[in-house]
């Protein structure tokens, strides 16, 4: 017998302003499922004092690269390492802060965003640093009576952290910063590019021991393999972007302040905050009208929803609520692998009823597998709200009032 999934949404919401990017007035956000969390917020604009990265043109094309990259590279598509390599090498052919190592713009914490993995890497370090839900920072600090450089690695707030530290102030070249959790090392620089330095001990600090639990690493009995050095490449006027690369042959890329897109896809990526990060990334936006928003034709997975209720699998499917979106000819599809090579599809047409809303009706829906299909009797209709749309992401309220984060896969560019 076949099945039946009929669910109408709301009457679409008033047209809101011809604009690209739009700020969710308080009624309309906390119209969500989790209105708790943002009573006590305000939605406001960032002031510039708080919050507007600006980078160059040459700048912006590498942070343009590096967002959505998943595992801070480690799980990219070719194409988007190719894209990131190309704009670290023209930024890197480019004059910088001249002798990085002597200015105070590289002192501070940064967040590596992305970074090579050299056949030389320890499978540990390959295995934590591409864990999205990890965040990993370094703290530059040259200009004391005792220089460090810290890496660290955050686990969770809940979790702890894995710290790394030196107990002799001896001065050796670096370790590639892959290694995990909180490293100190006592630094040395050796010129206007390069610093030296060396590891010596770990130990992990859990939120929930009362005792830090010693990393299983001889630094003492490694010598040289303790060693290294990091020779800071390019380092931005705005002192907000670094790309370093270290005696292993990695290439890190680093920021201080990351713009608005990557603020939000980090907070999808550790599941922290997410309803508010996706506030604070609109509202930061809400005085750059760029007129109607269209709905990008191309490949869009979906990376988070504000869905609390779970319905059946099928009815999740039907509903966009997993999967990915193809947006191509006035049509869209939504494509769910199952297993096995089965999967599902769902077909259906999209017209635009305001300025950024369009009516959805999906309709044709089938089992898929090899060159056969089994036909579903599915129909889903509901409003498609554009919250904000780019070449990269998208964000859209639509079945159910439920706001959705798309990022695209397939590469394409806007023309």
């Amino acid at each position: 017998m076949a099945l039946r999934v009929h669910a109408v949404a709301a009457s679409a919401p008033s047209a809101a302003p011809k604009s690209t990017f739009l700020c969710l007035k308080r009624p309309s956000f906390l119209m969500l499922r989790r209105p708790s969390k943002l009573l006590t917020r305000r939605c406001a604009l960032l002031d510039e004092q708080q919050g507007q990265v600006s980078f160059t043109e040459e700048e912006n094309s590498l942070i343009e690269a590096l967002v959505g990259i998943q595992g801070r590279g480690r799980s990219a598509p070719p194409q988007q390492l190719t894209d990131v390599e190309q704009a670290v090498q023209a930024l890197e052919g480019l004059q910088g802060v001249p002798d990085p190592t002597s200015s105070s713009l590289i002192e501070g914490r940064w967040q590596l965003m992305f970074t090579t993995r050299p056949g030389s890497a320890s499978p540990i370090q390959r295995t934590f640093v591409g864990v999205d839900n990890f965040s990993v920072f370094q703290e530059v600090y040259l200009r004391t009576n005792d220089p460090r450089v810290t890496n660290i690695v955050k686990f969770s707030e809940a979790i702890g952290e894995l710290k790394v530290e030196i107990t002799k102030p001896t001065v050796f070249p670096y370790q590639t910063p892959q290694v995990l959790g909180i490293q100190k090392a006592a630094a040395l620089i050796k010129d206007g590019k390069r610093i030296l330095f060396q590891f010596d001990r770990a130990a992990f600090s859990f939120k929930f021991l009362p005792f830090k639990v010693p990393y299983p690493v001889p630094f003492r009995l490694l010598g040289d393999e303790a060693k290294g050095w990091l020779d800071t490449t390019y380092l931005s006027q705005s002192g907000n972007l670094r790309i370093s690369r270290g005696n292993k042959g990695t290439t890190f890329v680093l920021q201080k302040k990351t713009e608005p897109r990557q603020k939000l896809l980090s907070a999808i990526s550790t599941d922290t905050g997410v309803l508010e990060a996706i506030e604070e990334f609109l509202s930061s936006y809400q005085k750059k009208g760029k007129g109607e928003a269209e709905l990008e034709e191309g490949e869009w997975q979906m990376l988070w929803s504000s869905q609390t209720e779970t319905d059946s699998w099928l009815e999740n499917a039907a509903n966009g609520l997993m999967g990915k979106q193809i947006v191509k000819n006035g049509q869209i599809k939504y494509v769910v692998d199952i297993l096995l090579g089965l999967k599902f599809s769902m077909v259906g047409t999209f017209v635009k009823s305001s300025a950024n809303t369009y009516d959805v009706t999906m309709d044709d829906a089938a089992i898929i597998g090899g060159g056969f299909g089994y036909p579903l009797e599915l129909e889903s209709k509901f409003n498609l709200e554009l919250l904000y749309s780019d070449d990269k992401i998208r964000i859209t309220r639509g079945y159910n009032k439920i706001v959705f984060v798309h990022l695209r896969t397939d590469g394409s560019k806007k023309k």
